[in-house]
């Protein structure tokens, strides 16, 4: 694939990001910031910063989406910078780390910068006044990577201690660490809100549910050291570039390998972008070239190929550049392959042969369709006999011949013969129920016997008569779980007709609980889904959608009743609430009332922040975040009276209060190493105070002042 245009900026391109304005941001090895025109990569503005990266296998700088902030490692990397854009100043930084800065990330909202270091650590900074917030759950090893989920609920990071650790922005409070990979983790992307990637150092990815905590599945064709990760949810794709070059594509719902080599560029793939607006791929190299990739390349030729039929050159295309398969343009050729295979084969069914044929020639050139044609035409050659040995009887032949050829179980003769067939067993297991008409039963089934399929069918209804009575039974009083039971250790009874209306009576109550769902009767839709419940091919489903209806239920109820504590609670159970409409203006309220609050944290004042989230002091859901909001806040009072020349009493029983409230953070531990710096006579041992911990903490214990 050719690129559309290229612009050079000489040193590696180690990030790119579509702004919100649409424009593009590209950041050089050298912290040289541009803001491009993303479709022309004209200059518009920038600024440089200064600090030249030799190491940018992990994420050394990042750009806020709004283009307020900028975040780097410092020269040395012994510290996180955050930059104002605007002032081009630095307004913030983290030198807490023992060794150093691997790498940092800025979450998606502009809230918090985030810092990542050798020694495991990960400090978050609130981008407003530049000040520690909070810290991550730690590793025992560097933290290679950081991600965020793209409604900024979520962030990741990976480690060489092989793990991955998830944590919730939302209710401040961490997952179970993910295990699993057998080799350091390197690279992380969210593909969706609940959906992460992990790449490791063996180039091994792993998708991940992180509400189950479960792996999904494991990438295929990783054919070399992945360097960049760009998720393209609005395409359904998924680009990876790597250390040769190559860029892999995946389809994102199946994470199914698209291409091993979508495209290949001159060096090292240092950044990916896409740009949603000209549905282009952009691609930053190591030897300094940001790129930009029609991914539809060769539309309009396939319009013009379908228009004369020619699918040859339809396919030809789509083997260059496999995203052309999502495309409308290529439904509409698959449609017309779809129909002409089908209508084929009836006439294959009448004796039509010729004109089969001909139907199917428009795709004798194409490999992968001549060779289904050729098998199609070549199968059908002895559909006459058996044909005929289904009106003669001659069932052991006929049933033969559908083995061999399964093609045929799709024509009218197969289907008439085994709709003969469920209807002579049927009649013979109730023959088979009295001992007298056993014999009427064998005489009944004796054409089917010599047939491999039928044969363990037949044993079975002659001699479990008195299952098949307790299998209708079952059905007669709707004990659905009885049924199941009894059809786990009884497959034959899936050959009855009473087996098949059970089934359709499931997949009619599955249509109407999505009725009700979409009418919003939630109500009705939990009534039908207990009673689906006890269907075993439904069972993992309905549980998911119980606990996603009833959650709903009681939000919806709490919303209509201005219950908002519950409101809140039911939000930090099922994350899918945010999506609504009324989930969503709850959380933006949240963020706005979060970071009034975090404005007076940034200054110590704990009646300010105690003000400003006031209505949020009874939601248990919020409780971990208040926590880390007033620990925060308690931080920065200390740190001011530290300053001021508080006593050290004063001092001591600051830093008592904030241990018994909130445990020991990394916050309280580098005071104390500040605070020891000035009174290094003072007995004081952090190990020995009594603890508590954010996720005990309470707004009970809310105090103005932490030295009281």
């Amino acid at each position: 694939m050719k690129a559309v245009n290229t612009q050079s900026i000489s040193t590696p391109v180690i990030l790119l990001k579509i702004l919100d304005d649409g424009t593009l941001a590209a950041v050089n090895a050298e912290s040289i910031v541009r803001i491009l025109n993303a479709q022309t990569l004209a200059l518009i503005n920038g600024f440089k910063v200064g600090i030249k990266h030799e190491r940018y296998r992990t994420k050394v700088v990042d750009y806020s989406h709004d283009a307020k902030y900028f975040a780097t490692l410092s020269a040395t990397a012994r510290e996180a910078l955050l930059y104002s854009a605007e002032t081009k100043k630095v307004i913030g930084r983290v030198n807490r780390h023992h060794g150093e800065v691997s790498c940092v990330g800025i979450d998606p909202l502009s809230r918090f910068m985030f810092s990542c270091g050798d020694d495991g650590k990960s400090f978050a900074i609130d981008t407003k006044s530049g000040k520690l917030v909070f810290t991550l759950p730690m590793h025992i090893d560097t933290v290679n990577d950081i991600a965020f989920s793209a409604n900024a609920n979520w962030v990741a990071t990976a480690s060489y201690d092989r793990k991955i650790s998830i944590f919730n922005l939302v209710t401040m409070t961490p997952l179970e660490k993910f295990t699993g990979h057998s080799a350091p983790v390197m690279k992380l992307a969210f593909l969706s809100p609940n959906h992460l990637l992990s790449i490791d150092k063996k180039s091994t990815g792993i998708v991940w549910d992180i509400y189950t905590n479960k792996k999904l599945c494991t990438l295929e064709g990783l054919h070399d050291d992945v360097t960049q990760i760009c998720v393209v949810p609005e395409e359904n794709l998924l680009f990876l570039g790597t250390e040769l070059g190559y860029i892999l594509l995946y389809e994102l719902s199946t994470h199914q390998q698209l291409s091993q080599k979508y495209i290949k560029v001159s060096s090292m793939v240092t950044a990916l972008e896409f740009d949603v607006q000209s549905k282009h791929l952009i691609v930053g190299t190591q030897d300094g070239f940001v790129s930009r990739y029609d991914i539809y390349e060769g539309h309009e030729k396939i319009k013009a190929f379908l228009k004369a039929k020619n699918f040859e050159a339809i396919h030809a295309q789509i083997e260059k550049n496999p995203v052309l398969k999502f495309t409308k343009v290529c439904n509409i050729a698959t449609n017309f392959w779809n129909h002409s295979l089908e209508k084929a084969k009836t006439l294959l069914q009448n004796g039509d042969k010729k004109t089969a044929a001909s139907l199917l020639k428009n795709f004798q050139n194409v490999p992968t369709k001549n060779k289904i044609v050729q098998k199609l035409l070549h199968d059908y050659e002895k559909f006459d006999q058996f044909k005929q040995s289904v009106q003669d009887g001659k069932l052991i032949v006929a049933y033969n011949l559908a083995n061999t050829y399964p093609v045929y179980k799709e024509s009218k003769p197969y289907k008439s013969m085994e709709a003969q067939w469920k209807k002579r067993l049927t009649v013979a297991q109730k023959y088979a129920l009295d001992q007298k008409g056993m014999a009427k039963a064998q005489e009944l089934l004796a054409p089917y016997r010599g047939i491999t399929e039928k044969t363990k069918f037949i044993q079975e209804v002659m001699s479990k008569g008195e299952i098949y009575k307790r299998f209708r039974a079952a059905i007669g009083q709707k004990d659905f779980k009885v049924c199941f039971e009894l059809i786990k250790h009884n497959p034959f009874l899936k050959e009855f007709p009473e087996y098949d209306s059970l089934m359709k009576y499931a997949d009619s109550l599955y249509i109407k609980v999505n009725k009700y769902i979409q009418e919003g009767d939630t109500h009705s839709a939990i009534k039908i889904l207990r009673i689906l419940a006890d269907f075993t091919d439904f069972k993992e489903e309905v549980q998911k959608l119980m606990k996603e209806l009833e959650s709903k239920q009681k939000f919806f109820n709490a919303i209509k009743e201005e219950d908002i504590p519950t409101a809140y609670n039911m939000m930090a159970v099922a994350e899918d609430l945010l999506l609504s409409d009324e989930g969503k203006k709850l959380h933006e309220k949240w963020n706005a009332d979060l970071q009034k609050a975090n404005s007076f944290a940034a200054l110590g004042d704990a009646q300010g922040v105690r003000d400003a989230i006031s209505e949020y002091l009874n939601i248990s859901s919020k409780y971990r975040s208040l926590a880390t909001l007033f620990a925060w806040t308690y931080i920065v009072q200390l740190e001011n009276a530290l300053q001021e020349g508080y006593s050290q009493a004063e001092l001591e029983n600051g830093i008592k209060n904030y241990v018994l409230n909130f445990g020991l953070q990394e916050q309280i531990e580098s005071f104390f190493t500040a605070f020891k710096e000035k009174h290094p006579a003072s007995k004081l041992n952090l190990e020995l105070l009594t603890k508590g911990s954010l996720a005990m903490w309470r707004p009970s214990m809310i105090v103005k002042s932490i030295l009281a």
